[in-house]
């Protein structure tokens, strides 16, 4: 069966939810511009007429997903009917919730492939954006520690995502709370708000 021409359709769009696709199942080092190609139903060069290679691919892919975490985030932000630490707390939720979601993808983002986020100017811009949404509830919360805030909180949940995506909080010698509860109750006990992380444990 012969693949369909390079230019059908929205020929980029096709290409990042196909490595979208493939990206879940294979992960990113076995992903090839061929296969994205043939999941896109597109000829083997039609890729490169978008990207010059896969790691460009892979950049994109990266980028979109940093946009829709940046999103999710500033929905958790939005609620100007809670209090800002609350919101805070909603964001770290999101972002672990996001991570456990999207395993493959949020590997991508944040692995060695694309360490370099200066060589890909659309990743760089969209990573950025994300951690700007988290900054600026950081300070809209404190305004003077709302950068060291922002960092020690994307840490926090960070380190929390990975684990739990790596399963490696199953099976330990103590009870721990359901992922997006221990997201909460970290926020909280950073933030200070001892209440909060009380009734989240």
């Amino acid at each position: 069966m012969a693949t369909k021409p390079y230019h059908h359709g929205n020929l980029r769009d096709s290409l990042l939810d196909a490595a979208d696709a493939l990206l879940a199942q294979t992960g990113a080092q076995a992903l090839t511009l061929r296969e994205v190609a043939k999941a896109a139903g597109v000829s083997h060069a039609a890729p490169y007429h978008h990207f010059p290679g896969r790691e460009h691919l892979l950049a994109a892919v990266a980028a979109r997903a940093f946009i829709k975490l940046a999103a999710a985030m500033a929905a958790a932000d939005g609620d100007s009917t809670r209090e800002q630490g609350e919101r805070l707390m909603d964001i770290c939720e999101v972002y672990v919730e996001f991570a456990r979601a999207r395993p493959a993808q949020f590997r991508l983002m944040f692995g060695p492939l694309l360490a370099q986020k200066s060589l890909y100017p659309e990743l760089k811009q969209a990573a950025e954006g994300a951690f700007n949404v988290l900054v600026a509830a950081a300070t809209a919360f404190d305004a003077a520690r709302g950068p060291e805030l922002a960092l020690t909180g994307w840490s926090l949940a960070h380190g929390l995502a990975n684990l739990a995506i790596d399963e490696a909080l199953t099976d330990l010698p103590i009870e721990v709370p359901a992922p997006s509860v221990l997201a909460r109750a970290m926020a909280a006990r950073m933030l200070g708000l001892r209440v909060m992380f009380s009734r989240a444990i």
